[in-house]
């Protein structure tokens, strides 16, 4: 027992690294907006897909959701958590900078009428 007890106090500390700092909590009634833009049904009754705009970038997202979505209550932290699969899934794609909601296109203008040849 001696001898593990002095080889054990002959070793330098062991290092400690530093903690990062933690992260304050995100608080999502603080966080930015997507546009929502429009809505659909979904091929599931009771289910829709929206679609959503960036108003920063510009990018289109599309979110397959069902009506409702059971969640715990909230924890100490004031966080809700969802169970596996219950919310949907999501697909977003790069808009043209001029696209920011689909318009009807524009009637193009009535061809000139060719004038008949004349000897």
């Amino acid at each position: 027992m001696l001898c593990c007890g002095t080889a054990m106090a002959q070793q330098p500390p062991a290092q400690q690294t530093p903690q990062p700092a933690a992260a304050p909590p995100t608080i999502w009634e603080n966080l930015p907006r997507m546009q929502l833009q429009q809505q659909y049904a979904g091929p599931l009754k009771d289910t829709l897909i929206q679609r959503w705009r960036d108003p920063e970038t510009n990018l289109i997202c599309y979110i397959y959701l069902p009506f409702t979505a059971a969640h715990s209550a909230p924890t100490p932290t004031s966080y809700v958590q969802y169970g596996p699969n219950a919310i949907g899934s999501i697909s977003c794609v790069s808009a043209p900078a001029a696209a920011t909601r689909p318009t009807a296109a524009a009637k193009p203008a009535p061809a000139a009428k060719p004038e008949p040849n004349r000897p």
